[in-house]
């Protein structure tokens, strides 16, 4: 009943007509195959009501007009307003619109760059990222985007502008989905990936100024769109990732501690309390920890015997390779679908294109079906 549910609760918008279906929904029989297998969607509508039903879409990708930069001839369009406050207000009803279908873990990312104006900056961005605060939005990141090239530039009395900004904005503070694991795997950067992209700039002469790359897109969606949905609760599946005592062979100091570990006859306890009590003493790996928080005599006295054996080749165990070894399980034993993206500003198409590519559904909404 659960599962049916919510089955039924998704397809609505859909089954209703709101908008002009081009892959997926197009037969009401087959619901479970269409929940739980990817689809693209195309809506014609306005990005300030986004025609979905609350939980229709996990998280937004998009890259609205920018302000005075191109005048797209349609009717209602955003970006030809008198001033860029009148701009910025237009985008804050986008993204209210958009607050109103997105669940509880949903993220809104905003491609947006900047537009020089009677010889100045506006700073549209940051306006967006003000007027966005003020309206209750939590701003989680600022991420730069280092294009390579750019549209051409006469300016000859400052210098050409090569990146632009991706505003990752949330309805609340905690409980966003994001999985960092998986965008460190897929991009590097180490643990603690940065907020800096350089990513080529994809030129094209449609309609559309501002196509950013799929690459950006994928980003986008490998941190913070869900893999897995349950269609009965709604909750999205997290990834469990354990710390392992894998260290890079290539790497001639972690080879060498692998090598002195075998030598010293270490164990993989030996191994977890390196790893508990870190470079210093303190530790924050709690399985392995007494409940006081604190470790516990044994895992000291194992992790003074490892220091020991490796000398200062201990601390390459402290940064040893992290694996998945599973997913959360909410327990309703349903189906899952895959995560779902909308793009309230559709364009050329590019954020449906990524989240095809990497198998999550996509919903696109634009205001002219010309794209």
């Amino acid at each position: 009943m659960c599962e049916k549910a919510k089955v039924d609760n998704f397809i609505q918008p859909m089954a209703e007509g709101a908008g002009n279906a081009e892959e997926g929904y197009r037969n009401p029989i087959d619901v479970e195959r269409a929940i739980t297998e990817p689809f693209t969607q195309t809506l014609i509508g306005d990005a300030r009501k986004v025609p979905l039903e609350p939980g229709a879409a996990d998280m937004v990708i998009t890259s609205p007009p920018y302000w005075m930069k191109r005048d797209y001839g349609v009717d209602g369009q955003i970006g030809q307003e008198a001033t860029p406050n009148e701009f910025v207000q237009n985008l804050i009803e986008c993204m209210e619109s958009w607050r109103a279908i997105l669940p509880r873990w949903g993220s809104v990312f905003v491609n947006l760059g900047d537009t020089y104006h009677n010889g100045s900056l506006v700073n549209t961005p940051g306006r967006l990222e003000i007027a966005a605060h003020d309206a209750g939005w939590t701003i989680r990141n600022r991420i730069v985007w280092i294009k390579e090239a750019g549209m051409p530039d006469p300016a000859k009395d400052r210098l050409k502008s090569r990146h632009e900004y991706i505003i990752h904005f949330t309805p609340r503070r905690r409980g966003y989905y994001y999985d960092q694991f998986a965008y460190a795997e897929k991009y590097g950067n180490g643990t603690g990936p940065s907020d800096v992209w350089q990513i080529g700039f994809r030129r094209n002469m449609s309609k559309h100024l501002a196509p950013y790359p799929v690459e950006l897109v994928d980003r986008i969606l490998t941190l913070a769109c869900p893999e897995q949905v349950c269609t009965c609760c709604g909750k999205p599946r997290e990834r469990v990732v354990r710390r392992t005592a894998k260290l890079d062979p290539s790497r001639p100091q972690a080879k060498r501690a692998m090598e002195l570990a075998k030598e010293k006859g270490l164990t993989p306890e030996h191994i977890a309390a390196i790893q508990a009590t870190g470079i210093s003493d303190a530790g924050k790996a709690m399985q392995v920890q007494t409940g006081t928080g604190r470790n516990s005599a044994s895992v000291k006295s194992l992790a003074a015997e490892a220091k020991a054996a490796l000398g200062g080749y201990f601390r390459e165990f402290t940064f040893a390779k992290r694996e998945t070894v599973g997913w959360t399980d909410c327990g309703c034993a349903g189906s899952f679908r895959p995560g779902i993206v909308l793009d309230p500003f559709m364009g050329t198409g590019t954020t449906l294109t990524a989240a095809r590519a990497i198998g999550r559904s996509a919903i696109g909404v634009d205001l002219s079906s010309s794209h």
